[in-house]
């Protein structure tokens, strides 16, 4: 009877009998699901497993402290919960076929330190995620470097994260495996922020003491993210304490600062709904104690100040459904003497949300927010320079557990105004203001087959500005080849309508400024192979393969080893070559000598390896990354100026004394030259002012230099080594006073910061600089 049906009535029923077949199964079944928090202060417990004693089902909770396990048979359990520096918990529950079990699991602190039951979490996690080019930083590992002006910075550890180079101590700017500053996302709680790093490039704008959690993701990330084409790096604050009033209050050579936290209806173990405060202030003096205490830096003292402001407020239900309102107000001013002022402001506001639906195994988060960045430079003999991006953006996106399965889709929206106003050294003027809209759709399944683990994704983005749809298939796999040996890999294709208000031919440049859907582009772009491509688009797009081992060397040593290739297919840049306008008058003049920006290619590719240990009061991190960054601009092959051949990051923490109230801190690092551009000589330029009427042998001429090619030199290697001490004395049970002494530059090497042709003057890095901090937690 079958084979008289037709064929596609056939594949028909068979679908709804699959389906039939699944909903039968799920209906046989049951799901447990919740949130585990610390029982101390109401925080969730993040990476943490939760499983069924004597069975192979558990889950792992995610950044909001959530579990769920699902296709759980009929019957009773014993549902556990070990981690370290926690007692073990163990709670009963019933689960009868078809029903949803929500279960709020409360942690105590174990006066007893259990070290193994962390490792087994983290060795079960990499066994069931793929985990591709991700770093995942909380505040205990930040804490782990020298405190820096004498406090822990998530703007320093980043900088030891394989992948990523950083260029300097005043003003630098960080870079993931070939991309630039452009081409990194950076999330807090859900909101895009334009520029989190301050210009001392020694500080975040996020207080570590604000922070949840840190994904560092430098390459293959999966659908769930796009808009920009290199790197991401997503943030999570916490809510605030829901028991008690608590806070921290510090000082230290560089900057004070106070934040306090505190419930507004407690929460409790016996149920029910809570609701918490956060506020967090700091601010820098830098600029004046400076003065007197490094005045052998500089006897002006060093130019940098900011503030960063950051609140909010956290409702969350009885089921484990959570609403929260946030601000921030982020603010840097730097002064160079004679030369220029640049202060950039940054603020946002916003609301994000988990809910958890009674009746349903899914689980809901969104955001939608507001921000505004504008950033001005004042320059001694031009005019100002200026750039702002403001507007909004929101997304919804829903999860779904299946055993060791997981769907996840979602959507994004985002509308934002930039504007940008620069005047060169000839005083051409470049202008512009644009508004943009960007909508974006995802989907990603984890399928987990046997040892095999497959993670699709695929991405739609539409750039509405620009009437342009952009798919961009993503896919991530792991091979658990035993349970100490793991293959994995990952590629996808990327896209951004963003483009940076500087050249990345800049050698210094603190202005970090946005530009969005740039028109005066030439129409086509040629390769460095001479193939020759159409521009239909002001996109940048670039395509990741990635593929790489873990390896546990034992029960406290793993291996990380990853190779890349990033495939930048369009790059876009501020022209400097510029000389025409583009006009019929100029018609014959070629695109690179006119065009406002020019399109390149290029290819940034490498290995990164990671050997971590942790070991009861030992912590090592130790990285070596091999890297190669080329781009093309149609006419020149270069290296830009954070193509970095080598770089070394080791890293070494040890605690001691009495309840570990001793903490010795080290970080050594060493990078290879960066390209520079050499000159070659001067000679007297006539800029003539007075058009063709100038007379050459009455006008003043202007120093004009003459280089070399692009980038073919190399400037001197950096190393640098940096020490912390941290000693804590308890004051009570929730009470305690830390002091932090640290040393950059413990050698005082003299590492190249750039040097100025004109003056003929070598700028260096920071030398020897001692910081103290002293700060009151209670």
């Amino acid at each position: 009877m079958m084979e008289a049906m037709p064929s596609n009535l056939r594949k028909g029923l068979s679908v709804a009998a699959f389906l039939l077949m699944t909903a039968i199964t799920w209906a046989q079944t049951g799901t447990i699901r919740g949130f585990v928090y610390d029982q101390e202060n109401g925080e969730p417990v993040i990476f943490t497993n939760v499983y069924l004693h004597g069975t192979t089902m558990g889950a792992a909770t995610d950044v909001n402290g959530y579990y769920s396990i699902s296709k759980v048979p009929p019957g009773a359990y014993t549902l556990m919960v070990t981690y370290l520096g926690y007692d073990t918990l163990r709670q009963e529950v019933d689960v009868a076929a078809g029903q949803i079990v929500t279960e709020k699991l409360f942690l105590k602190k174990a006066a007893i330190q259990m070290k193994e039951f962390e490792v087994t979490a983290a060795k079960q996690e990499a066994q069931n995620q793929v985990r591709m080019s991700v770093t995942k930083l909380t505040p205990r590992q930040i804490k782990r470097l020298p405190a820096i002006g004498g406090e822990a910075d998530l703007a320093q550890y980043l900088q030891v994260v394989p992948g990523v180079i950083f260029t300097g101590d005043q003003g630098g700017q960080l870079y993931v495996r070939g991309g630039s500053p452009i081409m990194n996302k950076v999330l807090l709680d859900g909101m895009v922020l334009y520029n989190p790093f301050h210009s001392i490039g020694l500080f975040s704008v996020f207080d570590n003491d604000i922070i949840r959690n840190a994904d560092i993701y430098t390459g293959g990330f999966n659908a769930e993210y796009g808009g920009r084409i290199s790197s991401v790096m997503d943030i999570t604050t916490r809510d605030g304490n829901k028991t008690r009033l608590s806070g921290k209050v510090g000082a230290s050579t560089f900057a004070a600062k106070v934040g306090i936290e505190g419930p507004i209806k407690k929460q409790s173990t016996e149920g029910g709904g809570s609701s918490s405060y956060l506020f967090d202030l700091r601010h820098s003096y830098l600029d004046q104690t400076s003065k007197s205490l490094y005045s052998y830096v500089d006897s002006a003292g060093l130019p940098y100040n900011f503030t960063d402001a950051y609140g909010k407020v956290s409702f969350n239900g009885a089921n484990g459904s959570k609403f929260s309102l946030f601000g921030f107000n982020f603010h840097d001013g730097v002064t160079y003497r004679n030369v220029s002022d640049l202060s950039w402001n940054n603020w946002g506001a916003g609301a994000n949300f988990v809910l958890v639906p009674g009746g349903s195994a899914v689980l809901i988060d969104g955001t939608f927010s507001l921000s505004n960045y504008t950033i001005t430079l004042d320059e001694a003999d031009l005019a100002p320079r200026t750039s702002s991006i403001g507007g909004f953006s929101g997304n919804l996106n829903f999860k779904y557990f299946f055993r060791d399965n997981e769907l996840r889709y979602g959507i994004e929206v985002q509308g934002f105004r930039t504007q940008f106003s620069f005047f060169n050294s000839t005083g051409r003027k470049f202008e512009q203001n644009e508004n943009t809209s960007e909508l974006a759709g995802y989907a990603r399944y984890k399928w987990k087959l046997g040892k095999l683990i497959l993670d699709p994704g695929l991405r739609v983005n539409y750039y509405a500005s620009l009437s342009v749809i952009n798919l961009e298939p993503r896919m991530g796999l792991k091979w658990n080849i035993t349970d100490d040996f793991r293959f994995k890999a990952s590629a996808g294709r990327y896209s951004q309508n963003l483009v940076a208000a500087n050249s990345d031919r800049d050698v210094v440049n603190l202005f970090y400024g946005f530009l969005s859907s740039p028109e005066n582009l030439p129409g086509t772009l040629t390769t460095e192979d001479g193939t020759v491509r159409e521009i239909n688009d002001p996109l940048q797009r670039a395509n990741h393969y990635i593929a790489g081992f873990e390896i546990d060397l034992g029960r406290y040593l793993t291996a990380n080893l990853e190779g890349y290739l990033k495939d930048f297919r369009q790059v876009t840049n501020l022209n400097r070559n510029k000389v025409f306008e583009d006009t019929d008058e100029f018609a014959d003049k070629p695109d690179y000598l006119k065009k406002d920006y020019i399109v390149e290619t290029g290819q940034a590719y490498g290995a990164d390896l990671l050997l971590k240990y942790e070991r009861g009061k030992l912590y090592l991190w130790c990285v070596y990354s091999l890297s190669y960054v080329d781009r093309f601009d149609g006419q020149v092959s270069y290296n830009p100026i954070w193509d970095r051949r080598h770089n070394v990051n080791l890293v070494a923490s040890y605690a001691f004394g009495r309840h570990d109230s001793w903490k010795v801190n080290v970080r050594w690092n060493y990078g290879s030259g960066f390209p520079f551009t050499r000159t070659q000589g001067f000679y007297e330029g006539n800029p003539l002012t007075g058009g063709i009427g100038s007379d050459y042998t009455t006008a003043n001429g202007e120093l004009t230099t003459v280089y070399d090619a692009l980038n073919k030199g190399r400037l001197p290697d950096y190393h640098r080594m940096d020490l912390g001490v941290t000693k804590t004395w308890d004051l009570g049970e929730h009470s305690s006073i830390d002091l932090d002494l640290s040393v950059t530059n413990a050698y005082d090497r003299q590492n190249i910061f750039y040097f100025d042709r004109v003056r003929n003057t070598r700028v260096d890095q920071l030398p020897f600089l001692p910081s103290a901090g002293l700060s009151w937690s209670f």
